[in-house]
């Protein structure tokens, strides 16, 4: 009987500027992309690099980003829900926020 083992590889990497051993050319674009970002006043620039192998298409890697995007908005909202609770709860219960020696 032969067995059959399923092999496969996946590398995701994402940069927000270039790395230490960048040729110049990358840092130079890393550098206009930090200008832009500084000249729209929002937005945050990423690069996002992803090997799979066996090949998956490029439209498989995108809904794959995208349904990733979709859960980090999830958890962002429920963080700043969570912020908002609290910085309600500072002002109407300051009390139980103090800092006091320990019982």
């Amino acid at each position: 009987m032969k067995i059959y083992k399923p092999e496969w590889h996946c590398t995701f990497t994402v940069n927000e500027a270039a790395g230490a051993a960048a040729s110049w050319r990358t840092r130079l674009a890393w550098r206009l992309r930090h200008w832009a970002d500084r000249l729209d006043g929002k937005g945050r620039t990423v690069t996002i690099e992803c090997n799979v192998e066996p090949t998956v298409t490029a439209e498989e890697i995108d809904t794959c980003l995208v349904k990733g995007f979709e859960v980090t908005h999830s958890l962002l909202n429920q963080l700043a829900q969570q912020a908002a609770c609290e910085d309600v709860m500072r002002d109407a219960k300051a009390e139980l926020f103090e800092q006091g020696p320990p019982r």
